[in-house]
């Protein structure tokens, strides 16, 4: 069922081909402009800074942003603002559902080696109304520092999914965490990400030469051992 409740107007939802998609909207609280492509937010509006930001992951192709897009978003907020309004009035005791996160995932975009760079990121998705808030730690102290987190994107059901991103050198005994909060959840979710439990140990430069060659050690010494003990049983035999 669609969760189209008064304290969320959508003004423009325009669907320019199957792989992109323009939402404008408004709600109570937050306003939102954006461009998608492929299902990833490539544009947005800033309206507490009054700009436009891209937002072009490296697997989507470049997409060209209409000229003037912020100050039509700006435009079209004021309208939305004004549709919020009398939507209020119309429906003062409509009461506000909410439905809180059904999933939360942290991964890695590649995969893992010890001391090369990498990002870690953070879905959660099947919430409403927009959006969470995220909040990332490691070892136990919170970062801010490389961290970013697109808008929310609409679901085919009309709840949301939402991604943050912190960037990130993994080493051996660190810990992140990713935690979510949500009007509708009464305690907030967190996921951990173990360094440890997520790199192979043949990532670490050196040691799988290392293991192989105390192998190789091992069982030629054992070889030594038994030819050594069959030349001599041999020689007592004759």
């Amino acid at each position: 069922m669609m969760k189209m409740k008064m304290v969320l107007i959508l003004s423009s939802v325009l669907c320019v081909s199957a792989n992109l998609l323009r939402i404008d909207g408004c709600s109570e609280t937050d306003e939102e402009s954006m461009y998608a492509v492929n299902g990833e937010v490539a544009w947005y509006a800033d309206f507490k800074n009054k700009i436009g930001v891209r937002v072009l992951p490296s697997f989507v192709d470049p997409v060209k942003i209409p000229e003037g897009l912020y100050e039509e978003s700006a435009s079209i907020l004021q309208y939305c603002k004004s549709d919020l309004k009398l939507a209020r009035r119309a429906f003062k005791n409509l009461a506000l559902e909410q439905d809180p996160p059904s999933s939360l995932m942290i991964y890695t975009k590649e995969d893992v080696e010890l001391r090369e760079n990498n990002t870690l990121i953070c879905y959660v998705t099947g919430f409403y109304p927009a959006p969470v808030n995220f909040y990332w730690t490691k070892n136990g102290e919170n970062v801010t520092e490389g961290t970013s987190t697109n808008v929310p994107y609409p679901n085919k059901d009309g709840s949301f999914h939402q991604f943050s991103r912190l960037e990130f050198i993994p080493q051996l005994g660190d810990i992140y965490s990713c935690t979510v909060k949500h009007l509708a959840l009464k305690q907030p979710l967190t996921r951990i990400w173990d360094v440890e439990l997520n790199v192979s140990v043949f990532s670490e430069p050196g040691i799988g030469p290392a293991v192989f060659c105390g192998l190789g050690l091992t069982v030629g010494l054992l070889g030594v051992a038994a030819g050594t003990f069959f030349l001599i049983k041999g020689n007592k035999c004759s």
